[in-house]
């Protein structure tokens, strides 16, 4: 049986790049560039790649990124937008909790939930962590994005996702949040590229910065920081807050 985010992802390219959360990309790439200190040299990985948004931008800049996912139309998608802009980028589909990867590249990013958080149980979500892990370099970097358990303590997620969605895009309904397991449970009602319907039961974890660090330093990174993260304006400055929907962490070897 498929899980939500497999079947959410199915034939939905071209909906998915009209949702209001991916409009961010070339801010959150400049950012990348920063932490990178513009070293076209390295070797990028792209973990839940998508539609290949960061990977496409990334690429055009001059840079090598090797993308994966573990949906065929999001991939399809992401390797038509790269045939129209004459760009060659490996694409592969890959789960995230089984990467091929040792020690191959010199960042690794991890955006928008493209993974991490989405897996059913704190297992599996670790997987994800671990397999980043091994795929860095011995003073590889991590840069990622997950959700963040202060906001709900505080906020309603409802309220947050009604005023971030706009019509056409994926409405999630029935929102309630877990204190035991932070985890979000809802039901996301949305249309394929195709006109098809779907009524999907989801539930993503939430992480507090405390558990973020933990989990990374049993995986040997010796500096971890987190901050706010801001769609499309990703900052160091941004100190995180319970007013963050989703936090930035950036992890070094």
């Amino acid at each position: 049986m498929k899980q939500w985010y497999e079947e959410l992802f199915e034939n939905y390219g071209v909906k998915y790049d009209n949702e209001c959360f991916t409009h961010g990309t070339v801010g959150e790439c400049d950012f990348i560039e920063k932490e990178i200190k513009h070293n076209k040299g390295i070797r990028i990985l792209d973990i839940g790649c998508g539609t290949g948004r960061h990977a496409i931008e990334l690429t055009k800049r001059g840079y090598t990124v090797v993308g994966v996912d573990l949906s065929d139309s999001q991939l399809e998608r992401a390797r038509q937008k790269a045939s129209i802009d004459n760009l060659q980028i490996h694409f592969q589909k890959h789960d995230a909790r089984n990467l091929p990867f040792l020690h191959e590249f010199d960042l690794v990013i991890m955006l928008c939930e493209g993974g991490f958080s989405l897996m059913e149980t704190d297992e599996m979500n670790y997987q994800i962590l671990r397999n980043a892990s091994n795929a860095l370099t011995l003073k590889g970097k991590l840069i990622f994005t997950t959700l963040n358990a202060l906001f709900p303590l505080f906020h309603s997620v409802k309220d947050f996702l009604d005023s971030n969605t706009k019509e056409g895009n994926a409405k999630c309904d029935g929102i309630s949040f877990d204190l035991m397991t932070f985890r979000e449970h809802n039901t996301v009602n949305a249309e394929d590229d195709l006109g098809n319907k779907k009524e999907l039961h989801c539930n993503e974890r939430y992480y507090t910065p405390s558990e973020i660090t933990w989990l990374l330093k049993t995986l040997d990174f010796s500096s971890i920081d987190i901050f706010g993260a801001k769609l499309g304006a990703f900052s160091r400055n941004d100190k995180l807050s319970a007013e963050d929907f989703e936090m930035l962490v950036i992890a070094e070897k």
